[in-house]
């Protein structure tokens, strides 16, 4: 089975130890900033015929799809896409945080740690954060629809 798009580095060449190691370096709301917009231009468009209603998410100040799929070794690879820089660069950092985890590792921890480590989470808007909450949302609803019984 090929995943629906083409991989992204993030989870695999893009880690969760390389983005704190990165962001401890930043002190100021701007530098993390501007990480989120380098980190934006590293995820892959979605082709517009993935971006669907079915993966597109409620809630975000921008549009922002989000999907799954689960691969023969029992680890989800998730690939999104949106239209607004600091979201998608928000979704590179959800992507980092997931990818490639089993359905029970992701029902175990919480999706938005990596953002409290990398110092992100408490510097958004509420908007911000309530779509953060919809691509954390997303993550744990395809956790459990593939978690073996």
């Amino acid at each position: 089975m090929t995943t629906l798009t083409g991989s992204h580095p993030f989870g695999d060449v893009i880690t969760a130890t390389s983005l704190t190691e990165k962001f401890s370096h930043f002190h100021q709301w701007e530098d993390r900033y501007r990480q989120l917009i380098q980190l934006s231009r590293q995820l892959p468009a979605l082709p517009e015929e993935v971006k669907t209603a079915e993966i597109e998410l409620s809630g975000c100040e921008n549009r922002v799809w989000l999907s799954s799929q689960l691969l023969p070794n029992g680890t989800l690879h998730f690939y999104g896409d949106s239209e607004g820089r600091i979201v998608r660069g928000l979704l590179a950092v959800l992507l980092t945080a997931v990818e490639g985890k089993t359905p029970a590792d992701l029902l175990a921890q919480d999706p938005l740690a990596l953002f409290d480590t990398l110092g992100l989470r408490a510097q958004l808007s509420a908007s911000r954060s309530s779509g953060l909450q919809a691509l954390a949302d997303a993550v744990l609803r395809a956790a459990r629809a593939h978690q073996v019984a």
